[in-house]
């Protein structure tokens, strides 16, 4: 069962400054959220503190929580919070089979079982017979999908999106826009949007949370 994604006073500083003023809202399964703010507010360092990947010298500090679960505290692996960036960041040296296989979690089953999981997943991406693929042979909306769908493999409770479609051309954009939005609601996975861009908060139709800076 999905379960919403709760922001209880979170915010992050950087020595003694803090880069927004706290934050509290929920996300509900699959609804998208949409943040925004100039360059340099905290969205993508928000991101790298809600999956458990600050790093020195940022600390953030607040509450998160997926359901009843307070995950403020876990380990990223533990966490089970999914993240797209601009980049798709395929393993070069997996073909397209192997970099899925990568995301699919322990319990996947048999060998058998899980090639037979990569394979709908690809058919149902539109991508029916790319699994020995070479990730340097696919289109940029091949990428694109095929990096989605090793992060909904994972079998995520929640999805952060950092600025995904920021180098995709408008057509392309739209398309894998579309296609990871979708993706997300057929699954009713709560979804936190980071982007620049006010066509991709429109098109998320959710709540937007803009970023305020403090003095």
């Amino acid at each position: 069962m999905s379960e919403p994604l709760a922001l209880t006073e979170v915010t992050i500083v950087l020595g003694d400054r803090r880069l927004f003023a706290p934050l509290s809202f929920t996300v509900a399964p699959g609804e998208i959220t949409t943040v925004m703010g100039p360059s340099g507010s905290g969205k993508s360092t928000l991101l790298s503190y809600l999956s458990g990947f600050l790093a020195a010298p940022f600390n953030g500090f607040g509450r998160v929580a997926i359901g009843e679960q307070d995950i403020t505290g876990l380990a990223a692996e533990r966490r089970r919070i999914g993240i797209l960036f601009q980049d798709d960041l395929l393993f070069p040296h997996l073909s397209v089979g192997q970099n899925l296989a990568f995301g699919l979690p322990a319990s996947a089953g048999s060998r058998q079982e899980r090639r037979q999981i990569i394979e709908r997943a690809l058919a149902q991406a539109g991508l029916e017979g790319f699994r020995k693929r070479d990730p340097a042979t696919l289109s940029g909306g091949q990428r694109a999908r095929v990096a989605l769908l090793r992060t909904l493999l994972a079998e995520p409770r929640a999805l952060l999106l950092d600025e995904p479609f920021n180098r995709l051309d408008v057509a392309l954009r739209q398309e894998i826009r579309r296609f990871v939005f979708e993706r997300s609601r057929e699954r009713s996975i709560p979804v936190l949007l980071v982007t620049h861009d006010p066509e991709d908060a429109a098109a998320a139709g959710g709540p937007i949370v803009t970023l305020r800076q403090t003095i």
